[in-house]
């Protein structure tokens, strides 16, 4: 139930609380005073868009605070799910700056709209004169019978289970789309692959290649300085290693006076050594040097092929062509593993519609039995309510595919009079007959679904007198089950309150504000005496409000 509202800085109200009882609440008040303003600022913690323009003082923020006692275990399964404290008494917050940025706190902790209205939506239900075209709503008449028909696990089970069903069907036709764009190209990416995997290539040949064929195109030069390195080493009249062995006999003759000789002579056997090893290593090297123009034909064949690869790819290298191959290969394999996909994700379609279809006809039968029973409710409650003669039919049919609700539509006709076929609601309810349906609608239905609190707001549009008490006794039951808040103009549904508040206009300073107060008995029959005559009411309506409250001399 709604505890307290706090509103500040919202259209004319400066700064109300409003404590509220847990029965069946009363807001009356002046004409223009601001009453529907209550529900105007209570809908933007539950989570409905807000305009500054709307703002009391447009240099300040606008902040609606509500307090809930929860029921505990209905929703703390919702609070968990979406990651929010619960706490048996909960605060729902907004707050929204003049530059129309907004800010929600659900016991302090920062939410989206979205999750506010969700939490909302299982703390209040409102209806007004103006919400009465719900009725007509296909997906409101298809709600009343989901509500009596007491299924909302399986309800909530096959919309998770459709909306599923819906996803892979669009994933299913991406695929498709995807698969058909692919075969399209297949044949030249099949072309493109099978060139390059021809072609063998590995990581580095081409540095190998073109490192060989320059030395074979340069063989005659190179064997010839391998020759003359070999020569002024070891061959000539004038060598390098007859001249170092006649400096290490020198150094020979005298090591033996200095030790510094010795080492001397250490250091250019050892370069003797190297010396000779290189001399070798050219004699090899220059032996291994053969000429072979074939061998000069099989590399530039090669490279050719490299090179019009790279030229066709255009890269300049063959890891970027490795790379490549390894690209289309990947693609031919996603065509033919997107076409096992897309036939696995066919048959799990074809399975899950299945499941829906029995689900969906489980839906239509427990929706067929319910209809009975609601139309029989409402009309018990319309009876109530001075419609003797009205009734209601919910006709219900089937619809071509499998809706996010199942298989079923259901029409609601009306029939207020004997002798009078059902009709569609919009043709044949008048002002006050419309008002009257929708309120045993909303009667029955809060009942079921077991809301904290249901406000009405001025939904006696076109009834008075005996009417009017009946339809102050409808409200009025209401509150065994549940907190009720009715902003009302009427004296008789008014009296039916066990708690009154008077919403007024407050004139004394430079601007209009609204201001709202709880009524004691003697206010109560004062401005009950005031809805039945006017201002300044005489002592039959002083006395008559009196009889309506119940109040005895």
């Amino acid at each position: 139930m709604l505890q307290k509202l706090s509103i500040r800085n919202y259209a004319l109200i400066d700064s109300v609380e409003l404590e509220l009882e847990k029965g069946l609440n009363i807001i009356t008040g002046e004409t223009g005073a601001g009453k529907s303003i209550m529900l105007g600022a209570l809908s933007l913690i539950l989570g409905q868009r807000a305009e500054t323009r709307y703002f009391f003082n447009q240099e300040k923020k606008c902040v609606i605070e509500g307090t809930f006692r929860l029921p505990g275990d209905g929703l703390k399964q919702l609070f968990s799910d979406l990651d929010i404290d619960f706490h048996e008494e909960s605060i729902l917050r907004r707050e929204i700056s003049n530059d129309g940025k907004s800010r929600a706190f659900i016991n302090d902790t920062p939410v989206t709209l979205t999750v506010m209205k969700q939490v909302g939506e299982k703390l209040i239900d409102i209806h007004s004169q103006h919400a009465t075209q719900e009725i007509n709503d296909p997906a409101f008449q298809l709600a009343v019978v989901d509500t009596l028909a007491n299924h909302d696990e399986l309800l909530a089970h096959y919309r998770t289970r459709f909306s599923e069903y819906r996803k892979n069907i669009k994933q299913l036709a991406t695929l498709r789309s995807a698969a058909e764009l692919a075969r399209s190209k297949q044949d030249y990416e099949q072309f493109l692959f099978t060139e390059l995997e021809n072609a063998a290539l590995k990581p580095g040949e081409q540095e190998v290649l073109e490192t060989e064929i320059q030395a074979l195109n340069n063989a005659e030069s190179i064997k010839r300085s391998l020759v003359n390195t070999y020569n002024l080493l070891s061959e000539q009249e004038v060598s390098v290693l007859p001249m170092l062995k006649e400096a290490i006999s020198q150094i020979q003759g005298i090591e033996k006076y200095k030790a510094e000789y010795e080492g001397v002579n250490e250091r250019l056997r050892s370069v003797l050594i190297e010396l000779k090893d290189v001399a070798e290593e050219t004699v090899t090297l220059e032996e291994n040097i053969v000429f072979s123009p074939a061998r000069i034909d099989e590399i530039n064949t090669r490279l050719d092929v490299i090179y019009a690869l790279q030229q066709k790819h255009r890269v300049k290298s063959v890891e970027e062509l490795i790379t490549i191959q390894e690209e289309l290969s990947a693609s031919l394999l996603k065509l033919i593993s997107g076409d096992e996909e897309i036939e696995k994700l066919t048959q799990e379609i074809e399975q899950e519609k299945i499941a829906l279809e029995k689900m969906a006809t489980k839906l239509s039968t427990n929706r067929s039995k319910s209809i009975k029973s609601s139309e029989k409710q409402v009309a018990e409650i319309l009876f109530q309510v001075g419609m003797p003669n009205a009734k209601i039919h919910l006709e219900q049919s089937a619809l071509a595919e499998l809706g996010k609700d199942g298989k079923d539509n259901i029409t609601l006709l009306f029939s207020a009079n004997p002798g009078q076929a059902p009709a569609p609601v919009a043709k044949v309810a008048s002002g006050g007959e419309l008002s009257r349906l929708m309120l045993a609608i909303k009667s029955i239905m809060a009942k079921h679904m077991a809301l904290p609190t249901l406000i009405f707001d001025e939904i006696d549009t076109g009834i008075s007198g005996e009417t009017a008490l009946r339809v102050g006794d409808v409200i009025g039951n209401l509150e065994k089950n549940m907190q009720v808040v009715c902003i009302t103009h009427l004296p008789q549904i008014a009296s039916k309150g066990e708690a009154h508040y008077f919403v007024y206009k407050n004139e004394e300073t430079a601007r209009t504000t609204t201001g709202i107060r709880k009524l004691t008995d003697p206010d109560r029959v004062a401005a009950i005496a005031e809805m039945l005559s006017g201002k300044n009411p005489g002592k039959s309506a002083l006395d008559n409000a009196k009889e309506l409250l119940g109040y005895k001399e």
